[in-house]
């Protein structure tokens, strides 16, 4: 015996999901380009987080994004390209290279924060802050702990 509802198939419910994350990725990007960051592209806001404020390798960078070395490298150059992310010396080992942010990359990070408080509160004013709320303890409620990691882009493949 199935329990399902026929008005509610089991298919819709990651669709919404996925859809309400593009939604508030669309919008956020569209308010970056507004602000001085019209080339930053979602990807790029895993690669920065994945980078950190310490920095990293490009190794384990594709480590942390879950891609290969070359794919987070070709990446990196993209980013270096564009002046959000710089290839540096590491001072404990002068055989690696270190990949960190620039002054640009942290003010797309700084203003993504600020922005993703915005669009919370536009969906608090469309939904209520009852139901924003409930919905992010629902989520947690259904997600593992640890459920916030960077490899989605490889885990989407690219």
């Amino acid at each position: 015996m199935s329990t399902s509802d026929p008005e509610r198939p089991g298919f819709v419910l990651p669709l919404l999901l996925l859809a309400g994350f593009r939604s508030l990725i669309d919008d956020l990007h569209t308010e970056l380009a507004r602000q001085g960051h019209p080339d930053l592209r979602p990807a790029h806001g895993f690669v920065l987080q994945a980078v950190g404020v310490d920095g990293t390798t490009a190794s384990e960078l594709g480590h942390r994004l879950g891609v290969s070395k070359q794919a987070a490298g070709k990446t990196v150059d993209r980013l270096v390209a564009l002046g959000y992310l710089e290839r540096a010396d590491d001072p404990a080992d002068a055989r690696r290279k270190l990949v960190r942010m620039t002054e640009k990359g942290v003010d797309g990070l700084r203003r993504s924060a600020v922005l993703f408080d915005a669009l919370r509160e536009r969906w608090v004013t469309r939904l209520g802050a009852d139901r924003v709320a409930a919905l992010e303890d629902d989520l947690r409620a259904v997600t593992p702990p640890d459920s916030f990691r960077l490899d989605v882009p490889g885990w989407f493949g690219t």
